[in-house]
């Protein structure tokens, strides 16, 4: 009886060293994929054209569309001190420079002394009434705190620059990069060269790829 008890363990042992080596091998091919993966697939290193927002009527709108654009992007308010002024100018940069090789993308807030009242429908009635703008004006969203878009946030943490008041204006290269950014009371004039000096790289590019 005893050659019976003792080949009880020989019996079990085999199964469970196949059942380790398995294990160990999906370890391994775990790992290995992992590694991989890592290596060339690594995530998409965001930029503001990666970004989604709504338009005035609350559609989803993929920033991807203005890729290969300088665009301005300008936080607006209708009841500002600077309204006038800066509606005039910014309409008057899209004109001589847009459509084709930049835009201006306005984002109405109400985060600055309550300026912006009104719906996101009635922001871009307003601005087109008044102003004759031409540029896309989006849904009103905030730009500061917790509940900031992650657009503009992109754009404040690119440039170390949170907006104080209305009408800050980042500009953003063809790929999605902060280039600059002005406060509300600087002139227009200063804004032109650089936009200029983007577009003239645009247009050298695309000569290039023909």
């Amino acid at each position: 009886m005893e050659p019976l008890t003792n080949s009880y363990p020989l019996k079990y042992s085999v199964p469970k060293a196949r059942v380790f080596v398995v294990f160990l091998s999906m370890v391994l091919c775990t790992t290995i994929l992992c590694l991989l993966q890592l290596r060339f697939f690594k995530p998409k290193t965001k930029d503001f054209y990666s970004f989604e927002v709504k338009d005035s009527r609350g559609r989803i709108i993929s920033l991807e569309k203005y890729r290969g654009k300088a665009t301005l992007v300008v936080n607006v308010a209708s009841y500002c001190q600077y309204t006038d002024k800066n509606y005039i100018a910014l309409q008057e940069l899209h004109r001589e420079f847009g459509p084709s090789h930049f835009t201006v993308l306005a984002f109405p807030c109400n985060q600055f002394g309550e300026s912006e009242p009104s719906s996101s429908q009635e922001i871009e009635s307003f601005a087109k009434g008044n102003y004759g703008v031409t540029f896309p004006v989006f849904h009103k969203i905030k730009i500061l705190g917790s509940e900031a878009d992650p657009a503009f946030k992109f754009l404040i943490d690119s440039s170390k620059k949170e907006p104080r008041w209305n009408f800050w204006k980042y500009l953003v290269s063809p790929e999605g990069k902060v280039v600059k950014f002005w406060r509300p009371e600087e002139p227009i004039e200063s804004i032109k060269p650089e936009v200029m000096s983007l577009i003239r790289q645009i247009i050298m590019k695309k000569r290039e790829d023909l």
